[in-house]
């Protein structure tokens, strides 16, 4: 790997991001990227975002320890919109303390010099296509974020496609998550590098 690749390792990134880094890095034949984090370079930071991410951030001590949210926290950023029922069984099976690491390493990117754990090659030519998956209610990662991060990449001898469906952040956890699965496994399919029957379901 040249040195102009090399990054850190002091967090995996999340996972849109990690997909796109996979995809640089030449693996995969075609990748989804649902609400997915920025890459290196990505200065879009809109309020609602800072506002999921302040539990967080908050506190630089945060960026070597584990972080959990409250309940309202996580409605906030990932279930906005849905029903309080709803929302709090969510909340309640899948709410965990994270890594707070992962997003320090995420916003910090871009003041750091060199490349960091989040950069990939917006000009790879050899890159598999990419779709983002954008959630129109989405706080974290909200659709302008996946409209800059689109328009970063700049190869015209690949596929880089963006598509929204409506919802919060967690909107593959609720009812009519199966749509956007079929329309990302149609996506991938259509597009793959390597041929149809090559990509298992």
């Amino acid at each position: 790997m040249s040195s102009t690749r090399r990054r850190s390792s002091s967090a995996t990134p999340p996972g849109g991001a990690f997909t796109q880094i996979l995809l640089d890095h030449g693996y995969g034949a075609a990748g989804v990227a649902i609400n997915s984090a920025p890459t290196e370079g990505v200065l879009k930071a809109p309020f609602s975002q800072l506002r999921s991410t302040f539990p967080v951030l908050k506190n630089p001590l945060n960026a070597h320890r584990a972080v959990g949210f409250t309940h309202e926290q996580f409605q906030y950023s990932f279930t906005n919109g849905v029903d309080e029922e709803i929302s709090r069984k969510a909340y309640e099976r899948y709410a965990i303390a994270a890594n707070g690491g992962i997003l320090f390493g995420s916003v910090t990117a871009n003041l750091k010099p060199g490349h960091q754990d989040t950069w990939v090659d917006y000009h790879n030519d050899d890159r598999a296509p990419l779709l983002f998956i954008s959630g129109s209610d989405d706080h974290i990662m909200p659709p302008s974020v996946q409209q800059s991060n689109l328009k970063h990449y700049k190869s015209k001898e690949t596929v880089t496609e963006i598509t929204e469906f409506e919802g919060p952040h967690f909107m593959v956890g609720l009812d009519g998550w199966e749509q956007i699965a079929d329309k990302a496994l149609e996506w991938a399919l259509a597009n793959a590098k390597a041929p149809a029957g090559a990509v298992t379901a």
